[in-house]
């Protein structure tokens, strides 16, 4: 009994653990990933993964708008375009309601729903010792959607991650050796805050602080609690990165879950999105492989 939360802990930590990793790549061959080339390790293009992430972004912002009056005051050329967006909504909630005058105002969830289809949530996974899962809460994800997305601080190659990866189950390395800290607790959390904060121009954020709270403000940025597939449970969702492009809407910023760690270091920022590699429906658990070959 007392060695029980010992070996709870052990199951989620040890597909970090390289040793580990090096004795069982043998015995997991279902769950591994194997990826020809680092240029071909996508499921959907990033234009496709760029258009998904305006679209939400974007429907999040308009639903906030009343909110936005600090950003939009710097941004002449792009207000009249949010402020027609708005105009349509009202009239369609207006047309839907016969009655409203006001910004009906919806919550998170409730935008990701109407404008993509879906819910996702955390929830007890159906892994026994797992812990927490992600689950499609609401609706339908077709094959080939962005479902998540991974938040977390970016740390280029050489920079110091030591302190923060102890006993730290979130740490998620891209192909190219870019590691993604998501953890929300600890130090972690600490340093997140830290450089978003230090990167905010004026009432411009450059990355989204919520996914660290219960109140998410981007509902996509939960993908950290996907669990590895398993025998029983095969993988339905792949990860994916992206480096978010110099001409991503300044004020759609905000809803970025992730933040570079090094400030002098000019590079597109780095995302990582989970792409369903089938049809998966309301209910369902999301599988991910922690395996990846680069052949």
């Amino acid at each position: 009994a007392m060695l029980g939360p010992v070996r709870r802990r052990w199951d989620v930590y040890k597909y970090r653990f390289v040793p580990w990793l090096a004795l069982n790549l043998r015995r997991k061959r279902r769950t591994l990933r194997y990826v020809p080339e680092s240029s071909q390790d996508k499921i959907i293009s990033d234009e496709d993964v760029f258009q998904t992430l305006l679209k939400i972004f974007k429907a999040l912002f308009v639903n906030d708008l009343s909110r936005q009056t600090h950003v939009l005051a710097l941004l002449p050329e792009t207000k009249d375009k949010y402020l027609k967006s708005l105009t349509v909504t009202q009239k369609q909630s207006k047309e839907d309601s016969c009655s409203h005058q006001s910004q009906h105002v919806f919550s998170p969830e409730e935008v990701l729903f109407n404008t993509l289809g879906f819910t996702v949530g955390r929830g007890r996974s159906s892994l026994v010792s797992a812990g927490t899962g992600v689950y499609v809460t609401k609706g339908f994800v077709p094959k080939g959607a962005v479902v998540s997305m991974y938040p977390g601080t970016v740390y280029r190659k050489h920079e110091p991650i030591f302190f923060q990866s102890l006993g730290n189950p979130f740490i998620f390395r891209c192909i190219d050796g870019v590691l993604i800290d998501g953890n929300d607790k600890g130090i972690s959390r600490s340093v997140y805050r830290s450089c978003s904060r230090r990167d905010q121009l004026g009432p411009f954020q450059m990355s989204d602080e919520s996914w660290l709270t219960a109140a998410l403000q981007n509902p996509l940025a939960v993908g950290q609690y996907v669990n590895n597939c398993s025998h029983e449970k095969s993988a339905n969702v792949c990860y994916q990165e992206f480096d978010v492009p110099e001409d991503f809407p300044v004020e759609l910023k905000q809803y970025l879950p992730n933040i570079v760690y090094s400030h002098d270091i000019e590079s597109h920022p780095r995302c990582v999105v989970l792409v369903t590699l089938r049809d998966i429906k309301q209910g369902e658990e999301l599988f991910s492989n922690y395996y990846t070959i680069v052949s």
